[in-house]
């Protein structure tokens, strides 16, 4: 049966009734209103600390995943690391790899009872407020009190602004991390992100920046002194504050015998230590590539961007891995030649100032020339001037030369400083080089504070001058790309500007072979007969006619082949042969080969558009790549922290390229994706014209490396630049020598005199060792035996290989250029010598199937 409405309302009327009545009741009690106002004063006491300090805190969840910034390092071709890329030193380390003392010594300077906490130690939190209640309106800065938590906090989350608030808001987030962290993940945390001066950040990183040591290298008295650095790695220098750091490191170790943590033959063989840092130094990743490390960074800057808000593959903060191309051999190669080129060309010119000059007022030092120096690293003389070179990471890697500041003067000469402490002195008799320029004496120009670069001589140092004129080069990989070296000048620190890449030059007559693949893309053959003879071309009204001269001013020589003008480097041939072919075709196939886009003007075919060393490098490596083209690279691949490959973005690994046995079959290769970017016929005709230049032409030089080799010597109107750029089927390099603001070299400076000796220094070099490496002809190619001269087919002579002037060579047909000799109206004379009747019955069946018996068409 329902109940009526009216009894179930009134009978909860009733109830209601009753409650209030004993609320009421039980308001009347003193101590229920006591502790309904506690309870409310404590509810809104919580609701005051969210709004205040709470509301807005990060959230510590990220924690779990939190990737500090790490430094992003290069690998060389051989997989060694080579430079790090870092605005924050720091070396990322599980737990488990740091020494237990270590950690020990952290918890005895920071946190004694890290382990027995929940992120905020009240007894230490407590002083802290005392000592900053008795501090207040004293400008004192009162001690933190913080854990090691709270400084995970502060930190990562918070930053480290100086306030109460600051302090409360760091103790939520402790609270908070211990809920959602372990032990050993917040000291991982902790050791490797916190700052210990030097700009080394967590103390792997700061173990080499004081030590220059593996963490597990360090001695007991190391790790301790690590340890004071958090409370102000300033406060405890080791050199300008040694007293000071000894007394705090002894504490540290003092803490740790109190807390057991070491027994007491550690503590008094640790307290008997000196501090042992080493002096402030440049990373020694930092030390290495030169140019191509800078060029790569440019490239990674422009990918990835520099700073963490960049993305997570930043450079400075991303821990990229980065393997590049770079040969370390090769690159001393390239440097070393090239260098010693610049300072051939510009001996005896002069001396250009000093390198750099810093202040280094009230320096003490010794004034009688010759005295060394009995300065401690804690002198403040010597640590002035030697900070001061220090700072200035000049580093001279020529030969002996070395950095040093000049510390004292005076009339016979000047005292100096190097970057190990040393000093010794520079008489005016060896620095008595002009100054370029101005006239006067070197030595009357030196003032204390330059940096000089300078060589020993007898017991003393001799003045060196960087030379002025400069330069790039770029040693290259044909079959893949792959930039394998890169010098962009003498000395990479003396500015950025990188003349291999950077440096915008006309070409001059590196560009011919270029010009000429057009023509041979176009019908013409090596052996097409073209006139060495004026040439002039009307321009328009307004810039009238216009004639082109060969080098030195010839007006030319007559009918010659193809092959003979390539050799002999000849403006007037290249200038008609581009006419003939059409400047819009000329310049496509520049432009194809990735020189530059350029206007159809004649002008263009002599070298006249510029362009850089890398990509005229990379134009010559297509050619002798069989007309395939890749870009040119620095970079093979970058991988993130954790080993994904990021760039490039389609980049697949090699299958079995890293098997540790060989199976027999045949050996994994990467995949190499190139476009076809002018005919392999074509190429390969260019190939052989150029080798001519080595064996008989401007770069004849060459001929005694006695290897094939193929090449192109080029000289710009002045000149103002000498060039050349060549090599074999493994390796091509090309370099350009010239003034930053060009000017004239001087009437002998050509390609051949200037240019080609660098190459060879270098070739002599990195050839050694090297197979010998014919350049193969792509399948089509006919070889047939021509007069080198009229370009004419031979019938009664053979080409003599050991000659290079030989008047019968082999040439390189396209099928479709058909066979020249039909077009002779004669047959081989009948009284052949008897010892060629042999061969005489195999050219009957042609020279190319003779060449392919005779093991390939090389």
């Amino acid at each position: 049966m329902v109940e009526p409405e009216s009894s179930v309302n009134f009978r909860l009327y009733r109830d209601s009734a009753g409650v209030r009545q004993f609320l009421r009741q039980a308001w009347s009690k003193w101590w229920v209103k006591l502790a309904a106002i506690l309870g409310g004063l404590y509810m809104l006491g919580w609701f005051l600390l969210w709004v205040l300090f709470a509301r807005d805190l990060p959230s510590v969840d990220g924690l779990r995943v939190y990737e500090p910034p790490l430094p992003s390092n290069v690998r060389d071709v051989n997989g060694t690391p080579i430079y790090s890329f870092a605005r924050e030193r720091r070396v990322e380390l599980s737990y488990d790899e740091y020494p237990p003392l270590l950690i020990r010594a952290f918890l005895a300077a920071e946190d004694k009872s890290f382990f027995e906490h929940h992120g905020v130690d009240y007894t230490g939190a407590f002083s802290a407020v005392v000592d900053y209640v008795t501090k207040f309106g004293s400008g004192k800065r009162a001690r933190g009190g913080s854990t090691i938590t709270q400084q995970v906090a502060k930190n990562l989350l918070i930053g480290n602004a100086y306030s109460p608030t600051r302090k409360v808001r760091e103790a939520i987030l402790a609270w908070r991390i211990e809920d959602t962290l372990t032990k050993q993940q917040i000291l991982e945390l902790y050791l490797n992100q916190i700052p210990l001066g030097r700009n080394s950040f967590g103390v792997e990183a700061a173990s080499h920046a004081y030590f220059d040591k593996e963490l597990n290298q360090l001695t007991l008295g190391q790790m301790a002194y690590l340890a004071i650095l958090p409370k102000g790695p300033a406060n405890y220098d080791p050199f300008r504050n040694t007293a000071k750091a000894l007394a705090r490191r002894n504490y540290v170790l003092t803490e740790m015998l109190k807390n057991r943590f070491i027994t007491k033959e550690q503590f008094d063989q640790a307290q008997a230590e000196p501090i042992g840092a080493i002096q402030r130094q440049t990373p020694k990743f930092e030390k290495v590539g030169g140019y191509f490390v800078e060029e790569i960074r440019r490239q990674l800057k422009e990918k990835f961007g520099e700073q963490q808000k960049d993305g997570p593959y930043s450079l400075y903060s991303g821990g990229l891995w980065v393997r590049s191309s770079y040969d370390p051999k090769l690159q001393e190669y390239a440097q070393q030649a090239l260098r010693d080129g610049l300072l051939r060309y510009d001996r005896g010119r002069g001396w250009d100032g000093p390198l750099d000059h810093v202040d280094i007022a009230g320096a003490a030092a010794p004034t009688d020339l010759g005295e060394q120096a009995d300065e401690g690293p804690g002198n403040p003389g010597q640590r002035q001037w030697l900070q001061a070179l220090l700072n200035d990471n000049i580093e001279l890697n020529y030969q002996d030369w070395r950095a040093a500041i000049v510390i004292a003067k005076n009339a016979d000469g000047a005292t100096i400083g190097f970057a190990d402490g040393q000093v010794s002195s520079l008489p005016a008799s060896l620095a008595s080089m002009p100054v370029r320029d101005k006239g006067g004496q070197a030595f009357e120009a030196i003032k204390p504070g330059d940096i000089l670069a300078v060589a020993p001589q007898g017991a003393a140092y001799a003045l060196r001058a960087l030379p002025r004129v400069g330069g790039g080069m770029v040693v290259e990989e044909p079959l893949t790309g792959r930039v394998l070296a890169m010098q962009g000048g003498f000395y990479s620190r003396a500015g950025s500007f990188n003349r291999a890449t950077q440096a915008q030059r006309q070409p001059g007559s590196t560009i011919k072979p270029i010009v000429y693949s057009a023509a041979l893309e176009n019908g013409m053959t090596p052996a097409s007969i073209i006139i060495d003879g004026p040439f002039c071309v009307y321009q328009g009204a307004h810039l009238g006619q216009k004639c082109f001269k060969n080098f030195g001013g010839s007006q030319g020589s007559g009918p010659h082949t193809m092959r003979w003008g390539i050799e002999q480097s000849r403006n007037l041939m290249t200038v008609r042969a581009a006419a003939q072919t059409g400047m819009d075709k000329v310049t496509d196939v520049i432009d194809r080969m990735g020189v530059g886009k350029y206007p159809p003007f004649l002008s263009i075919a002599l070298g006249a558009g510029e362009t850089t060393v890398q990509r005229m490098v990379n134009a010559f490596s297509i050619i002798v790549n069989q007309g395939r083209g890749h870009p040119s690279t620095l970079i093979d691949f970058v991988q993130d922290r954790h080993g994904n490959v990021v760039w490039p973005e389609n980049w697949r690994p090699c299958d079995r390229c890293n098997a540790p046995d060989w199976n027999g079959r045949p050996m994994p290769r990467p995949v190499i994706r190139a476009r076809q970017v002018i005919d392999p016929l074509t190429a390969y005709q260019m190939v052989h014209i150029t080798e001519g230049v080595v064996q008989r032409g401007t770069a004849v030089g060459l001929r005694d490396l006695d290897r094939p080799m193929m090449g192109k010597t080029g000289t710009t109107s002045g000149p103002t630049d000498v060039w050349f750029i060549g090599g074999t089927p493994q390796i091509i390099a090309g370099l350009y020598i010239g003034y930053d603001t060009p000017k004239n070299l001087g009437g002998y400076a050509q390609g051949g005199t200037l240019a080609v000796p660098i190459f060879k220094q270098f070739a002599q070099q990195a050839y050694a060792g090297l197979e010998k490496v014919p350049f193969r002809a792509p399948q089509g190619i006919r070889m047939i035996r021509i007069d080198r001269a009229s370009g004419k087919p031979v019938f009664g002579g053979w080409p003599d290989g050991n000659d290079p002037t030989a008047a019968v060579i082999w040439e390189a047909f396209k099928p479709e250029s058909g066979d020249p000799r039909r077009a002779v109206a004669h047959e081989e004379a009948a009284d052949k010598p008897r010892d060629v009747k042999a061969r005489g019955d195999q050219d009957h069946a042609g020279d190319s199937d003779f060449l392919q018996r005779q093991g390939g068409i090389y």
